[in-house]
């Protein structure tokens, strides 16, 4: 029957999402590591699924730029190298800067700063950067990975463009993934990690960008000295 094809479709997709939510976390969690090969069988097996799904979503991710297919061979984790790092950076910037360049130019979202929807949602783009504040803090990577990426995709997100807010969560996955193998090595990361992301939701909402930038060219500064110190050892 046509309703019973469309649930199993439904379903079928909301695995494919599951499994590839799972083996995006398990990256970010360092538990697969760069250049890690797999197979779609031993995902299947892992997870308890067919292959359908695990397949379809180990295409997804690999056009996230996460995994390389291995033709014949299966997958791999994708390895990303310090010119990529300092590339991903440039790419966020630019596209913050858009972002800021637009409420210079009077947004929208500036005059709904006062409704009590839009000021709902900015109060929860301020909780998720508190949250972040203190993972960062206890130097928490995983917790900390969870946050920054629910900040700025929601705070993203209240420009209204669905495009937008998708390239800028895709770049700043890569940009984990690409770093989190380094973070790691470090036994200890309070102190290390950024935490300013309160400070920035704050600036945006006084209508301070210029405050926003310098917060930001200040992130990415310590994030690129951070980095290149760690590809050194």
């Amino acid at each position: 029957m046509p309703g019973s094809s469309s649930n199993g479709a439904v379903t079928r997709s909301t695995l494919r999402q599951q499994i590839a939510d799972a083996l995006r976390d398990e990256v970010l969690a360092g538990r697969l590591q760069p250049g890690q090969e797999f197979t779609v069988k031993e995902i299947a097996e892992q997870y308890g699924v067919s292959a359908t799904p695990v397949r379809e979503a180990l295409v997804d991710l690999s056009a996230q730029g996460l995994l390389e297919a291995d033709q014949h061979r299966g997958f791999h984790v994708h390895e990303y190298s310090l010119d990529d790092f300092r590339g991903m950076i440039e790419a966020r910037s630019l596209v913050t800067d858009g972002m800021f360049q637009a409420l210079d130019a009077g947004h929208r979202i500036l005059q709904e700063l006062d409704e009590p929807r839009t000021a709902a949602a900015v109060a929860g783009v301020r909780r998720r950067g508190e949250e972040a504040q203190r993972a960062a803090a206890a130097g928490d990577l995983t917790v900390l990975i969870g946050y920054d990426l629910r900040f700025w995709r929601e705070l993203s997100i209240l420009f209204g463009n669905p495009y937008l807010a998708d390239f800028l969560h895709r770049l700043r996955v890569q940009t984990w993934v690409c770093t989190v193998q380094h973070l790691r090595r470090l036994t200890d990361l309070r102190g290390s990690l950024w935490s300013g992301h309160p400070e920035v939701a704050d600036a945006l909402y006084r209508r301070d960008t210029a405050t926003a930038r310098k917060l930001l060219a200040a992130y990415n500064g310590h994030y690129l000295t951070l980095i290149e110190g760690l590809t050194a050892d």
